[in-house]
C-alpha cells in the first residue's frame, strides 16, 4: 500500500486506523517527508478470501477523501516484479 499527499496531522493515525477496523496486518513500514509531501509504504497482510484488494481499496477511499491523500494498494507479485531490475 502507498499513501501520498500534503503532510499534516494525523495521516498515520487515519490510515493505520482504518486498516486495523479491515483486520488488515501491517508488517512493514515505511515514511518519509519531502519538503511538505509525505509518502508512506505499508506492507499488510490479510485474507484474501474474506475481503479482496478491491474491497480494501474502496474501504480506504474515505481516509484519502478525509485526509486529501492518494492511497494505493496493489499485490506484492506486482510490486516486486515493477520495483526489481
Amino acid at each position: 500500500m502507498t499513501v501520498t499527499g500534503e503532510d499534516h496531522t494525523g495521516i498515520i493515525a487515519a490510515v493505520t486506523t482504518a486498516l486495523a477496523h479491515q483486520d488488515i496486518n501491517i508488517l512493514d513500514v515505511s515514511q518519509t517527508l519531502m519538503d511538505k509531501w509525505f509518502t508512506m509504504i505499508l506492507r499488510v497482510e490479510f485474507e484474501e478470501s474474506q475481503r479482496g484488494i478491491a474491497a480494501i481499496q474502496q474501504e480506504m477511499a474515505e481516509v484519502e477523501k478525509e485526509q486529501g491523500l492518494t492511497i494505493r494498494l496493489q499485490s506484492e507479485a506486482l510490486f516486486s516484479v515493477v520495483n526489481e531490475i
